[in-house]
């Protein structure tokens, strides 16, 4: 991929790939800085690709998704964070599911699957809770193709 695209292009790029896929499956693969505004890309990124899908933005099914995706990179680049390493989402749409997966480098660090529910008054600690609230399912797993671990999540498309 030419890294003087701009985002549209390269979304337009993974749709082209994602097309030639096949009907029944589609997959968006891309690795951000490992900084606020890495996140904030990533989020972007996985709003349009969803709408270009065929979930519109105002959809359920993409402000779902959209904030799980949030919710995950942020902790990726707050908990996940390694100096020089990227982290990688990557979103896959096979019939009537999507998954999500935030792969990061720190192998160390992994979240809870229950997650303990925040004090009162604390301004963070609640991202997790979210995310298992609105997944069908959710997990952990140690990243595939290096050091670190990879959160997913699957939704039903509804």
């Amino acid at each position: 991929m030419n890294r003087k695209q701009s985002p549209t292009a390269m979304t337009a790029a993974a749709t082209r790939d994602a097309a030639e896929v096949g009907a029944t499956t589609a997959e968006f693969t891309m690795r951000f800085s490992s900084t606020p505004r890495g996140a904030r890309l990533a989020r972007r990124l996985v709003e349009d690709r969803l709408d270009a899908w065929g979930h519109p933005y105002t959809s359920t099914v993409n402000e779902t998704l959209t904030l799980i995706t949030a919710e995950l990179t942020a902790n990726a680049v707050r908990h996940g964070h390694v100096q020089g390493r990227d982290f990688e989402v990557r979103l896959v749409a096979t019939g009537k599911t999507l998954c999500v997966e935030v792969s990061d480098t720190r192998a160390e660090r992994v979240p809870p699957l229950s997650p303990p529910e925040a004090p009162c008054d604390a301004e963070t600690g609640r991202g997790l809770m979210l995310v298992a609230a609105l997944a069908d399912r959710w997990g952990i797993e140690p990243r595939a193709m290096g050091p670190g671990k990879t959160v997913w999540v699957e939704t039903a498309v509804l």
